[in-house]
């Protein structure tokens, strides 16, 4: 199987010559790639680069246009910081109140300068270059998490408790914005569109179901409409909020390190989704390859029989050893088939 039928195929529930391993590469993608973070997630090619050489070095099954939260936020006119050694960010909030609301316009996602636009430039060298092979990915932060970007993570957060009403307003127009940019990426190549929702694990199942998975679902029904899947992930402690991220219409659910391996897989595996997780990041920088590889292969065993993807619970850091990494994407190789 290549790499995408693998990927595919574990997502529809078919059989696999072994689980796919698809982890989330940023830091460590730049590192190896001998360029700066400001590089990295500012030029869409060194970006697409440097996802080429992980697939090509270790062979993984999955390449992402990941890098940063603020694609649309720089595209909205904020102000935007490029450290060298970190991921973008905005200077200061654009959105406080009412008065500022006709600040989040309707941005062209493939406005030639634009962050989108380079974004989706990094998604279509990827796709032309692998994307017959291997899964390529688009990437979005959902409506709730670019509330979280544009407006401060505090601030939004009491914003849900005080002024709802703007927070629902916010949230409709960021909708808009997020489905442009997810369909002009699947537009440009991407199989399936990472829309990360990390700030979503700080309120609860209530207020998520009020707030956050409505933009979920208009999301991932835009991608469906467009041909493309949906990969959920949301850091964190999620596991009081699986049975409502499931109706989100994803098709593949990243499962942090907080949260037990066990509970995600009979969730998932009842619904009939594939996930992917959970190794702890931290522990990739600490143990011995023999070590991760033991470990990963323990979950590929724990998860025999459903649809699951190795992966860590979030992006690995780029001090982690190569041997480790090797040995890391190396165990579905010595594990059984599922």
């Amino acid at each position: 199987m290549t790499s995408k039928e693998r990927c595919l195929a574990a997502i529809a529930g078919r059989p696999v010559d072994r689980v796919p391993v698809f982890p989330l590469l940023m830091f460590l993608s730049a590192d190896r790639a001998g360029i700066t973070y400001r590089e990295f997630a500012s030029d869409g090619a060194s970006l697409a680069r440097a996802q080429l050489l992980m697939r090509e070095r270790f062979g993984i099954d999955a390449i992402s246009a990941c890098s940063d939260a603020f694609r649309v936020s720089g595209d909205l006119g904020g102000e935007m910081i490029f450290p060298a050694d970190r991921p973008p960010y905005l200077a200061r909030p654009i959105v406080r109140d009412e008065s500022d609301l006709p600040r989040i316009g309707r941005p062209d996602p493939t406005r030639p300068g634009s962050r989108m636009a380079d974004r989706c430039n990094a998604v279509s060298i990827m796709s032309k270059a692998a994307g017959r092979d291997c899964l390529v990915l688009g990437w979005v932060d959902m409506p709730f998490a670019e509330a979280c970007s544009i407006c401060g993570v505090s601030e939004f957060m009491l914003m849900l408790a005080d002024r709802p009403k703007l927070a629902h307003a916010v949230l409709d127009r960021l909708a808009d914005v997020v489905v442009d940019f997810a369909v002009a990426q699947v537009n440009a190549g991407a199989a399936m569109i990472g829309a990360g929702d990390a700030a979503a694990s700080l309120i609860s199942p209530a207020m998520y179901r009020e707030f956050a998975l409505p933009r979920e679902q208009r999301v991932c029904e835009a991608v469906h409409d467009a041909a493309g899947l949906v990969k959920l992930h949301i850091c964190g402690n999620t596991s009081a909020l699986i049975p409502d991220m499931i109706r989100s219409g994803a098709d593949l659910f990243n499962v942090d390190h907080m949260v037990d391996f066990v509970q995600a897989r009979d969730a998932y595996s009842a619904a009939g989704r594939c996930f992917k997780g959970n190794i702890n990041p931290v522990d990739l920088l600490t143990l011995r390859p023999d070590a991760v590889s033991r470990h990963a292969r323990e979950l590929i065993e724990l998860a025999a029989g459903t649809r699951y993807m190795l992966s860590a619970g979030c992006e690995i850091p780029a001090a982690v050893p190569d041997e480790v990494f090797a040995a890391f994407c190396g165990a579905p190789k010595e594990g059984r088939r599922i």
